[in-house]
C-alpha cells in the first residue's frame, strides 16, 4: 500500500497493548498503551493480531497533518482492491474516546477522503487544485461517447466542462505501452471535445502554475468554474455517481 509523507516504512514497530498494561520497551519497538477495550484486531498466520487497516488509520491522527489522513483515507479505500471504506473509516472514528489525540484531525480529514482513486499523487493533485480555491472535481468517472462507449477514466474531470486532469507518474514516459495508450486516449477525449491538464510531481511543486493551467482550461469550457459545482447528478461527496456521456451534462 502506498504509505503517506512521514511514514518510515523501516521504522520502529509499533506494538499497541490495552488498559492495564504495560508496553513494551526495547530497541525497534515502540509501545503504545491505548485507553479503550475492546478493540477489533485480525489473526494473521502465526498468531500475531494486528489492527485493521482503517483503526491504524485513527491511530495516524496524532502523527499525520490532516492532507496526509486524506491521503491515507483515499489509499485504503482504493479503486482496485480497497483495503477499508469510508463506511469503515467512520464506524473506527466512532470508537476513539472523545478526548483521543487528533481526532478533530482525523473527523476533518474523513470529509475530505474519495475512494476510488488510483495513487497518492492523485490525491494531493486533487487537495492542491481546492486550496487553490478551484471546485473540487470528480474523482475516475468514466467518459463515454455519444453512443455510450467507454472512452477513458481521467483522474479527475470537470464534467460540465469538459476539462480532464491527470496525473502521469515517471511510468507514463518510460512504459513505452503506457506511453502509447495514454497518447491514444487523450485523443479521443479532444475528439469529444475535452481539454485535458496533464500534470507530473514537477507541476505539484508549482502550484500556481497549474491553477493556471487548470483555471484556463475551465474558463474555456462549457462551463465557467463556479458552476462546475453545480453539475447535475455529480457531486464533491459522490465522485463515482455515474458515467459521463457527451449527450449529458458534459455535452451541452
Amino acid at each position: 500500500m502506498d504509505l503517506p509523507r512521514g511514514v518510515d516504512p523501516a521504522g520502529a514497530l509499533h506494538v499497541e497493548v490495552g488498559p492495564g498494561t504495560t508496553p513494551p520497551r526495547r530497541p525497534g519497538v515502540r509501545g503504545h498503551r491505548r485507553s479503550e477495550p475492546g478493540v477489533p484486531t485480525r489473526l494473521l498466520a502465526g498468531g500475531v493480531r494486528v489492527l485493521p487497516p482503517e483503526v491504524v488509520w485513527t491511530r495516524m491522527g496524532g502523527e499525520l497533518d490532516e492532507e496526509e489522513l486524506v491521503v491515507l483515507g483515499d489509499a485504503l479505500t482504493r479503486r482496485r482492491a480497497p483495503l477499508s471504506s469510508v463506511g469503515g473509516l467512520e464506524d473506527a472514528l466512532a470508537l476513539l474516546p472523545p478526548r483521543a489525540r487528533g481526532r478533530r484531525r482525523l473527523r476533518a480529514a474523513l470529509s475530505r477522503v474519495r475512494p476510488r482513486t488510483d495513487s497518492p499523487m492523485e490525491t494531493r493533485l486533487r487537495l492542491l487544485v481546492v486550496r487553490g480555491g478551484l471546485p473540487e472535481p470528480v474523482v475516475n468517472v468514466p467518459v463515454l461517447s455519444g453512443s455510450g462507449t467507454f472512452v477513458a477514466l481521467p483522474d479527475l474531470s470537470y464534467p460540465a466542462s469538459k476539462v480532464a486532469i491527470e496525473y502521469d507518474g515517471d511510468v507514463h514516459r518510460t512504459d513505452r505501452t503506457t506511453w502509447r495508450r495514454d497518447i491514444g486516449r487523450r485523443q479521443a477525449m479532444e475528439a469529444l471535445g475535452w481539454r485535458v491538464v496533464t500534470c507530473t510531481a514537477d507541476d505539484l511543486r508549482r502550484p500556481a502554475r497549474t491553477l493556471t493551467w487548470i483555471r484556463a482550461a475551465l474558463t474555456h469550457g462549457l462551463a465557467r468554474p463556479h458552476e462546475v459545482a453545480a453539475d447535475a447528478g455529480f457531486s464533491a461527496t459522490n465522485p463515482a455517481s455515474a458515467a459521463i456521456s457527451t449527450r449529458g451534462a458534459g455535452g451541452r
